[in-house]
């Protein structure tokens, strides 16, 4: 039994309309071609959805992320996503208001959020190969430390104080195998990083 896509964290969700903008167009379309690289998906194996992605809106601490369980929808609509309206990281909790549930991973694109106010998407895939082979060679988790959590979260600050981080813009997650978080100044460097780590 796994628990991947499961959400670990306290998740406020409050029931509302469709998220209506621009920004749901590009994740999209950037999503789409995530998928085509299998970076996005669901695992038979494991029978649970894999991957999403999320960009910051206006305010400093919203952002628009992928709901939880859409790995397995093909092309998503504006109701599969949802606006985080505020986390707190230390309380391991989410605040977000839409048609669904934000992604088992949203403390985890707030931690990369909180790194730096120019890093405006952030991209959560899974590529196992890619995983063994950039596990400790470019920045990475703790083993010991889950997806979703508020730890998974400090680690990615730990990695950018210690690491060049800043720089490389993409993590592997040590303690979720196949997990790759890459992020950038926009949707497409996000999705870029990770999907020309792939070719």
């Amino acid at each position: 039994m796994t628990d991947d896509g499961y959400i670990k964290f306290h998740c406020h969700w409050t029931e509302g309309p469709p998220v209506r903008t621009q920004l749901v167009t590009e994740l999209n379309r950037w999503r789409q071609r995530l998928c085509r690289a299998s970076l996005i998906g669901y695992s038979s194996e494991l029978q649970s959805s894999y991957g999403n992605l999320s960009a910051r809106a206006r305010d400093a601490r919203e952002f628009i992320i992928t709901g939880t369980q859409t790995g397995n929808v093909p092309t998503l609509a504006a109701d599969h996503y949802t606006l985080v309206t505020d986390y707190d990281i230390s309380g391991n909790s989410v605040f977000c208001r839409g048609p669904i549930q934000a992604s088992s991973e949203t403390l985890t694109h707030a931690g990369v959020y909180e790194l730096d106010k120019a890093f405006r998407a952030v991209v959560h895939g899974h590529h196992k190969s890619l995983w063994e082979s950039l596990r400790y060679k470019i920045p990475t988790t703790r083993d010991n430390v889950s997806y979703g959590t508020s730890e998974m979260a400090g680690e990615f600050h730990r990695l950018y104080l210690e690491t060049d981080l800043a720089q490389g813009r993409i993590v592997v997650m040590g303690g979720h195998e196949a997990g790759l978080v890459s992020f950038g100044e926009s949707v497409a460097e996000a999705a870029q990083r990770l999907l020309q780590a792939v070719i």
